[in-house]
Formats: structure tokens, sequence, C-alpha cells
């Protein structure tokens, strides 16, 4: 789980930075929620439905809207599980601002245009595909291509990086 922690935060985290926004306390309560909840349900994760990032990001949105309903970060797993709230102050949130925004804007300026495109609207903006066919000019399959490559390749990316 170690593995996957290193491996997938800095993208869980940038995932849930894009859409909060300049938040970081919160981004960072979400990240945290979302890898301790991961954690706790790890007997439930199944690779024959998807990858684990795939899983971790439904578990960060899933957690996203609930904050956004009940305006808190739920944070029962890591109660259950007893582990302690990090407190961290604003320096150290400002540095993590500025890793976070880097690690993505790297890794995604690191694809071919129409695959960043594709990745930042897709999953990103959690558009559906027909519409960003429509947008982009081009067939919903383009569009499900340009996406599995560019997710693939930011894959691979990362796993080097790790």
């Amino acid at each position: 789980f170690g593995l996957l922690y290193e491996r997938r935060y800095p993208l869980i985290r940038g995932y849930l930075r894009r859409r909060i926004g300049a938040q970081p306390d919160l981004v960072l309560d979400l990240v945290a929620e979302t890898f301790t909840r991961a954690l706790e349900r790890r007997r439930q994760f199944d690779p024959k439905r998807g990858s684990a990032t795939g899983w971790l990001l439904g578990i960060a949105r899933h957690l996203l809207l609930d904050a956004a309903r009940c305006g808190r970060v739920a944070d029962e797993s890591r109660r259950r599980l007893g582990m302690e709230r990090v407190l961290i102050d604003d320096a150290q949130l400002e540095a993590i601002e500025r890793e976070s925004q880097s690690e993505l804007a790297q890794l995604l300026q690191a694809l071919p245009d129409e695959q960043r495109q594709a990745v930042e609207i897709r999953v990103l903006g959690e558009e559906p595909y027909a519409a960003m066919a429509t947008r982009i000019g081009c067939s919903e399959q383009v569009v499900r291509k340009r996406v599995s490559r560019g997710l693939a390749t930011l894959r691979r990316s990362m796993e080097e990086s790790s």
C-alpha cells in the first residue's frame, strides 16, 4: 500500500487541486482521507473492475462530492483506524501547493497536445465523451483513444519517476 501511496499521491493531489482550486488545506484533508479510506477498504479493491488509479480517483471524487454537500471533509476512516490528523502550517501549505502544481503540470505538458487536451477535459473536467467529441470536432472513438493513450503515457511517466 505504501508503494501505491508514493506513486499515486501526486496524481490524487493534482486531481483534487484542479477540482477545488486554491485551498491547499482542503486538498490535503481530502487526499489524506482518500488514502485512509483506500487503506481501510483495500480488500474491496478488484483489479478486474479497473486500475488502482481509477479506484483511488473514484474514492477522491466521492469524498469531494460529500465534502461539498456536507460542508466538511469526512474523516471517519481516519478516526476508525486511530490515525492522528496531520497539522500543517502556512509555509508548508505554500510549498505543497507549488510542488503539486509543478508535478501535474510537468506530467501533462509532456503529453502531445491532443492527448493532454483530452485528458484534461475528460479526467480533470469530467466531461462525457460525446460532448468532448462535439467540442473538439472529431469522433467519440478518436476522443476515447486520445484519453486512453494520454493516461497510459501518464501512468508510464509516473512509474518511471517512482
